[in-house]
C-alpha cells in the first residue's frame, strides 16, 4: 500500500460529510514518490513521501 519507507506515514481515514450530515468513508493517502537514495553504499529505490524528500535535500545541501 502506499507507505513511506523512511517515516512510515501511511493512509489515514476519515469521512466526508454532505451537506445533509450524511457521512460516508473516506480515504487520504501520502503523496508516494521512487526516490532512489545512496544506503551503505549501495544505491537503492525507495518509495518515500514528498514530506521525507524535503528533508532529505535539506540535510544534504
Amino acid at each position: 500500500m502506499a507507505t513511506c519507507d523512511m517515516c512510515g506515514k501511511g493512509p489515514q481515514f476519515g469521512h466526508n460529510v454532505s451537506h445533509s450530515k450524511r457521512r460516508t468513508n473516506r480515504m487520504w493517502k501520502p503523496n508516494i514518490q521512487p526516490m532512489r537514495v545512496m544506503i551503505n553504499g549501495h544505491t537503492r529505490t525507495v518509495k518515500v513521501c514528498t514530506r521525507c524528500i524535503r528533508t532529505l535535500s535539506k540535510t544534504q545541501v
